[in-house]
C-alpha cells in the first residue's frame, strides 16, 4: 500500500472512529494510550453539532429547556448523522423527527414551532429576486392577464400548522435575560407565510379565508384566470376580479411577488 493510500485509510478510520464510534483498531499507536485523546474529539463532534443544532433553532431550546432539547438532539444525532458540509443544514429533519418520536417531545406544538423557525432559516438563505411593482404590472395589456401565473420570491413559503405556536415565538424572540412565562398554545388548523422581500425575513399568519384559497393554488401555479375562478367559489362571481386584486395588491405590498411573473 502507497503512503498516500495509507493516509487516506487512516482518514477514513479516524472519521468513522469520531463520527461514528467504529473501533480503532490498527489506527491508534501501541506505545501509548490513545484513548482518552479520541474520546475528546468524539464528545467535541458532538457538542459542535449540538451546539450548531440550538443555533439553527434559536427559540425551540428556549421553548422546550435545556434537558428535553439536549435529549432531543442525542436522538436526532443518532438517527440522523450530520451529511452536509455545512453544519448550517443540520437539523433539517428535525420537525420530522420530532412528529415522528412524540416521547421526545414535551408539547405537540413544539413540532410546529421547528418548522416555523427552519422556514426562516431558509428564507434568510434564500435566492434574491426583484419584487413585482405595482407600476411594472400596470404596463401589461388586460388581454394577458387570464394567462399571468404570479411568480414568488424565492424565499417564500407556506406551512400547514396545527397549533397556534406565533405568539410564543414572538415572546421568545423579544424576551431578553430570563425566558418568559407562556400560555400553552392554542390548537387550530391554519396557514403561515413566510418569505425574504429584501433583507429582513417575515412572516404572517394567513388569517383571510379567500386569500387562506387563494394563496396555496398561486404558489402552485395558477394562472390569474384559474385564481379567479377559484375568488368566484368565495365570494360569488360579481365580486371574484375585485377579490382577487385585493389579494394580489397585498402581495405587492407586502413584496412577496417577484418580478419578470408576467410575459412580455
Amino acid at each position: 500500500m502507497s503512503a498516500t493510500m495509507q493516509l487516506v485509510r487512516q482518514q477514513q478510520q479516524l472519521r468513522a472512529a469520531i463520527v461514528d464510534r467504529a473501533t480503532a483498531t490498527g489506527l491508534l499507536r501501541t506505545d501509548t494510550n490513545r484513548e482518552p485523546l479520541l474520546r475528546i474529539y468524539q464528545q467535541a463532534y458532538t457538542a459542535r453539532l449540538l451546539a450548531a443544532l440550538r443555533d439553527n433553532f434559536g427559540v425551540l431550546p428556549r421553548a422546550m429547556g435545556d434537558d428535553a432539547f439536549d435529549a432531543l438532539g442525542h436522538a436526532y444525532l443518532q438517527a440522523h448523522p450530520s451529511s452536509h458540509p455545512s453544519i448550517r443544514w443540520f437539523g433539517h429533519r428535525l420537525a420530522q423527527f420530532m412528529a415522528e418520536q412524540p416521547d421526545l417531545v414535551p408539547h405537540p406544538a413544539f413540532v410546529d414551532l421547528a418548522r416555523m423557525e427552519w422556514a426562516l432559516r431558509a428564507a434568510f438563505d434564500a435566492a434574491d429576486a426583484a419584487p413585482l411593482s405595482a407600476a411594472s404590472l400596470a404596463t401589461r395589456a388586460p388581454e394577458q392577464w387570464a394567462g399571468w401565473v404570479p411568480r414568488f420570491q424565492p424565499s417564500a413559503q407556506l406551512l400547514n400548522l396545527s397549533w397556534r405556536i406565533e405568539p410564543a415565538w414572538r415572546a421568545l424572540q423579544a424576551s431578553e435575560g430570563e425566558d418568559p412565562e407562556l400560555d400553552e398554545p392554542e390548537a387550530g388548523e391554519h396557514l403561515l407565510l413566510v418569505w425574504r422581500p429584501q433583507l429582513e425575513t417575515r412572516w404572517r399568519s394567513v388569517s383571510d379565508a379567500t386569500e387562506a384559497v387563494l394563496l396555496p393554488a398561486a404558489m402552485n401555479g395558477d394562472s390569474f384566470g384559474a385564481l379567479c375562478e377559484r375568488a368566484a367559489e368565495q365570494v360569488g362571481e360579481a365580486n371574484a376580479a375585485a377579490a382577487a386584486v385585493g389579494v394580489l395588491q397585498q402581495w405587492i405590498a407586502e413584496g412577496l411577488l417577484a418580478e419578470d411573473a408576467l410575459p412580455a
